[in-house]
């Protein structure tokens, strides 16, 4: 029996059946979540339109504020109010004809306005004169909305249904006189129809409920007939009724302090969810037998050329990393193939460069073992001359001595230590070197230092400012009689994080040709300083591109003119030692 069983035991039967496999769990997986998402999705869709048409709503509400706040304001700023207003304020009286004209005016006024019922026009001790009785301001609407008007100053008020009869609302705005620094000349009560706000179509048969309160939370409009406290009270996107789940939807206005609210019933936004369910699984199944069919032909495509390059790779246990021929197969295993290629190149290319790097470094300690010969042999040669000179009172001299034995040191003792130094040890060294060319030039040479403290302790691989230093002096004070001065700037860069550094003197400079030269042997690896002394600015753009690698900001930089000097530059990033992989 296990033997049979070994029989079908085969890399494309394994494939086909975890293909299989793997093709039910997806299949399920993405059922389900189709399924929910799409549920989701429509009740998201159902919700936005819902929320929209709260939104519509509310904006229409608001232009309708509008509409009466704009008609209330043209009566209130009518000449003909102002000038019995003003009158009655100023205590001239009030005559029958200003009023009959004023009537007229308002009458024009709310019969090109819609939806407004009547005007009302109080004085500041709450007297109507417009309609023509002593009906008082009080005995309209209470007290708290003549003070809410007086801190509006002059902005409507929205008060709410009318007490004295509920097919109207009420808004009060207090009119101010223009001609006596806006002073209070009185009071305008608007009456609006009640239907004018009407916002939806209030159909009990769409099972969908709608509502607009006022600032209060008191209802305008509503088509549900039962209590609305546990709708108002609700916090939730959902709320159960009359056993029924329905999505509360809820905007309010900053303009007017109303809120709309609408109750949509959650099975509206969820219908068609049983029919989607029936064509997840009937696709499934198909989908599944179609995948069965097309995982046949492709395991048996996909193993062929897998054994072959598995022969192939086989072949690297023995010692050889040959490359795979060329397989006409689908682009997977052309891709796989490809990059086993491509893998083998750079491991023997990997391999060359470790072994010519092994060879390079072999060569570069023996010339530093060679290069460090008995050092201390020099250092206490040098301070046996140092103190020989100071003993002959040779202080001049004995300086030099001591420069001297600092740049060896620098140069020798240290190597096998660190690549990397900070900037005041790369710095201290420079001044070494300096004042030993100070002795050969004289006061043809000077020199000036830009560094602030707290780049002091940067580290910078070392030796990589002193060749552009020692490039400076020999080719800017050593081709030139007057005096040169040789300058060094270690500044940060405008890029955070990276260091500017420039060397620069004003010297004889060099012409655009010679520049070009020096810029291409730069780059070529040729050229050295004068009379082949100290290390080439070849060496020093080549050691940045080892030491940076991609981080560096930018290379090794040269400027210059004729008579105007020349100055060498480059930035590197300030954290760059710990990412150094030379």
């Amino acid at each position: 029996m296990i033997s049979k069983l070994q029989k079908w035991n085969t890399l494309r039967n394994q494939i086909l059946v975890v293909f299989l496999i793997v093709m039910a769990i997806v299949l399920l997986i993405v059922s389900i979540l189709t399924f929910k998402q799409v549920s989701n999705m429509l009740k998201n869709n159902g919700e936005k339109q819902i929320q929209q048409t709260a939104i519509e709503a509310n904006g229409r509400l608001e232009s309708l504020y509008e509409q009466i706040n704009t008609a209330s304001k043209l009566v209130m700023t009518n000449d003909a109010i102002q000038e019995i207003l003003t009158n009655n304020y100023i205590g001239r009286k009030v005559t029958f004809a200003d009023l009959q004209k004023a009537k007229g005016n308002v009458n024009t006024l709310q019969a090109n306005t819609e939806g407004i019922f009547s005007f009302e026009l109080f004085t500041p001790q709450l007297n109507r004169l417009l309609p023509f009785d002593d009906t008082s301001l009080t005995t309209r609407i209470d007290k708290q909305w003549i003070e809410q008007a007086n801190e509006a100053k002059g902005r409507l008020v929205w008060i709410g249904e009318d007490p004295s009869n509920s097919d109207y609302v009420l808004a009060l705005r207090r009119v101010n006189l223009m001609n006596h620094g806006f002073a209070n000349g009185g009071y305008l009560l608007v009456r609006i129809y009640h239907n004018y706000f009407q916002f939806a179509n209030q159909d009990n048969n769409t099972n969908q409920y709608s509502m607009l309160l006022d600032k209060d939370l008191k209802p305008i409009l509503s088509n549900y007939k039962s209590p609305l406290k546990p709708i108002i009270n609700n916090a939730g996107a959902y709320i159960s009724l009359h056993h029924k789940d329905y999505m509360v939807t809820k905007q309010s206005s900053k303009d007017t302090g109303w809120t709309v609210i609408i109750l949509t019933p959650v099975k509206a936004l969820t219908n068609g969810l049983s029919m989607l369910r029936m064509g997840i699984i009937i696709s499934g199944i198909i989908g599944f037998f179609i995948f069965f069919i097309s995982s046949f032909f492709l395991s048996t495509i996909i193993t062929r050329p897998i054994i072959k390059l598995t022969k192939t790779m086989q072949k690297a246990s023995e010692g050889s990393l040959t490359l795979n021929p060329y397989v006409p197969t689908v682009n997977e295993i052309k891709e796989l193939n490809s990059t086993y290629n491509q893998l083998v190149k750079e491991t023997n290319h990997l391999i060359k460069m470790v072994y010519q790097k092994e060879i390079i470094r072999s060569q570069s300690e023996l010339k530093a073992l060679q290069a460090q010969i008995n050092p201390h042999f020099l250092f206490n040669t040098l301070d046996a001359l140092r103190w020989s000179l100071d003993d002959k009172e040779e202080e001049e001299l004995a300086e030099l001595v001591i420069a001297m034995s600092n740049l060896f040191r620098y140069t020798i003792t240290k190597q096998a230590d660190s690549d990397w130094v900070p900037i005041n040890e790369e710095v201290k060294h420079i001044q070494d070197y300096m004042e030993i060319m100070k002795m050969r030039f004289g006061d043809q040479l000077n020199w000036n230092l830009n560094l602030s403290s707290e780049l002091e302790h940067v580290k910078i691989p070392k030796l990589l400012i002193q060749p552009l230093v020692e490039n400076a002096v020999l080719h800017g004070a050593g081709n030139t009689v007057h005096p040169c001065t040789v300058t060094v700037a270690i500044q940060p860069s405008m890029d955070n994080g990276y260091l500017e550094i420039l060397v620069n003197d004003d010297g004889p400079g060099m012409d655009q040709e010679k520049l070009n030269y020096v810029r291409q042997s730069m780059q070529a690896g040729g050229g050295t300083s004068v009379k082949g002394n100290g290390m080439a600015i070849a060496n020093v753009y080549k050691r940045l591109q080892l030491f940076y690698h991609e981080r560096l900001k930018r290379g090794l930089t040269i400027t210059s003119e004729v008579n105007m000097g020349t100055t060498i530059s480059f930035e590197i990033p300030m954290n760059s030692e710990e990412n150094s992989h030379v």
